[in-house]
């Protein structure tokens, strides 16, 4: 594979993020932006009630690929808009999508690069990745601790395959992708007043154990699979 076969795809992001920030979409992702367009976004729905959830789609697959901050507003807009169930599909849908274009990209034209570049954080999901991949990432997932755009990037650096990258992803990402959807579908007072919600509530007890419950059990396979040697 030549370098410039190779690259194409990283010169395609480049300029696709230089086109997204001089159309100054970073800024169209704040709380302030989601207030002042709320009742357009919801005139827009009523018009047009499949090409809004499709926009929405392409853009959560656009900011993920793209690794833009916004994520969070787009997800509490989603509950906003679509309400709890519909939104946390089309998010999961969106956020997987752009994840595993992202993986692709960065398989293909940095993991020669990133991969020595990336650093300390890199070095420590090395480890768990190369072992148990499907379950250590899936467990990265379910708390959404860690930078999305980096766990993005790390299973592609550390030669994770498609298939367990993906499948993590999606389930990972789901319970986030519910927690924020409800947050946004009750509240239409808070976004239309301007003010951001408060998202500590994702850190509150009552959410934030079932997360590291869930967690857990995803690592059990790991656990059995270093005990059973010991009591073979």
């Amino acid at each position: 594979m030549t370098r410039l076969a190779r690259l194409w795809p990283l010169l395609l992001l480049a300029a696709a993020l230089a086109l997204a920030y001089a159309a100054g979409l970073r800024h169209q992702l704040s709380w302030h932006a989601l207030a002042a367009h709320e009742t357009d976004l919801r005139a827009a729905l009523r018009a047009h009630p499949l090409a809004v959830p499709a926009a929405y789609v392409g853009l959560y697959i656009l900011i993920t690929v793209l690794s833009l901050p916004g994520g969070v507003v787009l997800d509490i807009a989603g509950g906003l808009l679509f309400g709890t169930v519909l939104s946390a599909g089309l998010t999961v849908f969106g956020a997987t999508v752009g994840a595993v274009l992202l993986f692709l990209i960065a398989r293909r034209a940095l993991a020669g690069v990133l991969a020595v570049k990336a650093g300390p954080f890199i070095a420590r999901l090395r480890p768990g990745l190369e072992r148990d991949g499907f379950s250590y990432l899936l467990a990265i997932r379910l708390v959404p601790i860690f930078p999305f755009w980096l766990v993005n990037l790390a299973p592609a650096l550390l030669g994770m395959r498609l298939g367990p990258y993906a499948l993590a992803t999606l389930l990972g990402i789901l319970p986030a992708c519910v927690i924020f959807a409800s947050i946004g579908a009750g509240l239409g007072g808070v976004i239309s007043a301007g003010q951001p919600p408060d998202l500590r509530v994702i850190f509150a007890p009552p959410v934030l154990l079932p997360l590291l419950g869930l967690a857990a059990l995803s690592l059990l396979p790991v656990a059995w699979r270093h005990l059973r040697p010991r009591h073979a």
